[in-house]
Parts: C-alpha cells; sequence; structure tokens
C-alpha cells in the first residue's frame, strides 16, 4: 500500500528473491521510461523501495506520481 508522507508516495514491496525483486525493478524502469518519470527507489537482496514525488512541480506529489503508482500496483497485482 502506497503511503504518503513528506510531500512523496512511498512503498515496500518484498520478493521470494533477489532476481525476482531485480526483474520487478526492470519492469518498473521500462514503464517510467515511457512515462518520462523516474522513481527514487533501493534494493537490498528481496526488498525494494519506491519513493515517488514530481521534481518539476516542486518535489510534491502529483497526478504524475499517481499514475505511475497504478502502473506499478498493476506490475504487482498480475
Amino acid at each position: 500500500m502506497w503511503q504518503e508522507q513528506d510531500n512523496q508516495l512511498t512503498r515496500d514491496f518484498t520478493f521470494a528473491d533477489f532476481s525476482e525483486a531485480f526483474a520487478f525493478m526492470t519492469r518498473v524502469a521500462l514503464i517510467a521510461e515511457a512515462m518520462n518519470h523516474h522513481p527514487w527507489w533501493s534494493n537490498v537482496y528481496n526488498q525494494v523501495t519506491i519513493k515517488l514525488s514530481t521534481h518539476d512541480a516542486g518535489n510534491v506529489v502529483t497526478d504524475k506520481d499517481r499514475r505511475l503508482a497504478g502502473a506499478i500496483d498493476r506490475l504487482v497485482n498480475e
């Protein structure tokens, strides 16, 4: 579930292993590039944290972030 805190949408994801986490990140990267909206994220083994905000709007959460969050949610709900 996405949480809105400190002008960011944030969500943690946990996968079976590093390969699954990395595959997820690759899929997110392709979507983010197509949307021209790139997340801040971190990855340690099977865990991925993603934070979304819109730099051009002054580092606040915008519809652009919500659209990318929705697209990411669809990846994990497939």
